[in-house]
């Protein structure tokens, strides 16, 4: 047997030079996962906590480039933690509570926080928070560019409704998928679009609904929409489908026969338009 042992939140070890703390942190994200508190350094060593699936020469959060630690760590939060964000804000508010004082975190992976790193842990709050900004994400997949321009028609309606929402269009089979979840989790609703096929949605869709329920976004608001040909069933199912992953549709489905003309174009703005009145209520 090994010279083990075994420790819990609160236990401490002395060395010769400062002493470790250790505060049990499970589903952060795993079961087993453990930060540990390095006095007289002061520094946090985090785990998956603030960590980002991000690979750079520059090892500190300030020498790398602010906006892609800022998206990389977000992305890790919206893919990895946000299921868990109620633990996260019990395990941060513990911590806090223990008064250390903090001068560096230094997850396993992506940048050490080393400039102002109690700004990271103020962020966690906040994505731990039913986190939205004021953004509106278009999801879609096309099969002949039908669903997109209803895609781009919606946006059209959105924008000239509310010229402060940030809109943003995403083809759910083309983007990486972790992208696209990141900016879900960035949002205050989204719509979500596909053509008819087979009775159905598109694989890509299916693929991404099944995420979108695992990660179990909170408060967001959603409609659906789709072209079709011989029978419009898409955009009813996916209505179903947001409410099972806890979006709360708005507006009833949208659906278009074959490419829109002028008219489903109009109609299309028409529905942006009032989904952005339905948001306020």
């Amino acid at each position: 047997m090994g010279n083990f042992i075994n420790v819990k939140t609160g236990d401490t070890l002395p060395l010769e030079n400062s002493t470790l703390t250790f505060v049990e942190a499970p589903m952060l994200h795993w079961p087993d996962t453990m930060f540990t508190y390095m006095s007289g350094d002061n520094i946090l060593f985090s785990n998956d906590g603030f960590g980002q699936h991000y690979a750079t020469e520059s090892l500190f959060n300030d020498t790398a480039d602010p906006a892609e630690v800022e998206y990389e760590a977000k992305k890790y939060y919206a893919n990895i933690l946000n299921l868990y964000s109620t633990q996260v804000t019990h395990k941060i508010n513990e911590i806090l509570g223990m008064n250390l004082p903090l001068e560096m975190i230094c997850p396993s992976h992506g940048v050490i926080w080393r400039k102002n790193p109690e700004e990271i842990v103020r962020q966690y709050l906040k994505w731990a928070d039913d986190y939205q900004e004021n953004q509106i994400t278009i999801l879609y997949d096309t099969m002949w560019n039908s669903t997109r321009q209803m895609a781009e028609a919606i946006a059209e309606g959105i924008e000239e409704a509310d010229s402060s929402v940030r809109v943003k269009l995403m083809n759910v089979a083309k983007e990486d998928k972790n992208d696209v979840l990141t900016e879900i989790f960035s949002s205050k609703a989204i719509l979500l679009g596909s053509p008819t096929i087979n009775y159905g949605y598109s694989h890509a869709v299916a693929g991404l609904l099944e995420m979108m329920k695992g990660l179990r976004f909170k408060k967001k608001k959603a409609a659906a929409f789709g072209s079709y040909g011989w029978s419009g069933n898409a955009p009813k199912q996916l209505d179903e489908k947001l409410n099972e992953a806890g979006f709360k549709t708005v507006a009833e489905p949208l659906g278009i026969l074959w490419n829109p003309d002028h008219d489903g174009r109009e109609k299309c703005k028409e529905y942006g338009r009032q989904f952005v009145k339905a948001l306020e209520d």
